[in-house]
């Protein structure tokens, strides 16, 4: 049989294969809500992996593990077709699946930049880990998933980041502040202003430098709620007020 007959190009859209594919889209929508509960629990912390970078990286794994549990649907039964009927021996595609996803992950991680204490590309780099799954659905002819998976991968990152906004969070802001030369500044006092100003600090983010007899103090504050945490507009009155404060930086982070 060729390959390019009408029966083996409609074999790709049997009642069989739209069967498996919507098995394959109904895991993989179930993998991508729950990938948003994981991905919320950051996202409210302040935290840059959120919502979106979750949930395209739980979909993105629960397609390449779920279509190795339909072999006999792989190039739209092709093995069948081929034989009139009797199933012979196929390539096993999950070899060459296991190195596009690791290859691809050194890919991704190349648009993750880290300035300071704010991190971008997350998203991104789960979303071109998401592509290659795509493409690797179509490679093995699973079309009706892949134009699904597309579909929600595109949602995810359009709207998601929207629903994000609307839920409860507490955002995070990087802040660094440089003394006066000698002066020794006291954490206590610092924490105390933060917490006036409705922030308190992330555990784990704070650094001390020291330069020209000078200290100067870098950390990530998270915000004590959704409307409690000043404007950054507002901040620097209340900076600027600290005993020993030569010069402060603030800016939004995602830590």
């Amino acid at each position: 049989m060729h390959a390019l007959s009408p029966e083996v190009l409609a074999s790709y859209w049997s009642a069989n294969e739209i069967a498996t594919n919507l098995v394959v889209f109904m895991n993989l929508v179930g993998a991508l809500l729950l990938g948003f509960i994981l991905g919320y629990e950051r996202s409210y912390h302040g935290r840059a992996a959120g919502m979106r970078t979750y949930g395209l990286v739980c979909v993105a794994s629960c397609a390449c593990t779920v279509i190795a549990g339909y072999p006999a649907s792989w190039y739209g039964g092709a093995a069948l077709l081929q034989t009139g009927g009797a199933a012979v021996p196929m390539p096993d595609p999950t070899r060459v699946i296991q190195g596009i996803v690791t290859g691809v992950g050194f890919l991704g991680a190349g648009v993750i930049m880290k300035e300071g204490l704010n991190i971008s590309g997350l998203t991104t780099a789960a979303s071109i880990w998401s592509a290659s799954v795509i493409g690797i659905l179509v490679g093995i002819g699973f079309y009706g998933a892949a134009i699904l998976l597309t579909l929600l991968s595109a949602a995810c990152m359009l709207y998601v980041s929207r629903l994000e906004a609307w839920l409860p969070s507490r955002h995070a802001i990087s802040v660094s502040l440089r003394f006066l030369p000698e002066f020794m500044p006291q954490e206590i006092h610092i924490r105390k202003a933060l917490l006036d100003m409705g922030y308190e600090v992330a555990g784990g983010s704070f650094s001390v430098g020291y330069q020209g007899r000078a200290q100067e103090w870098r950390f990530v504050a998270v915000a004590l709620g959704q409307s409690i945490g000043k404007p950054l507009a507002e901040m620097p009155v209340k900076l600027i007020g600290l005993d020993g404060v030569d010069s402060f930086n603030v800016a939004h982070a995602r830590n």
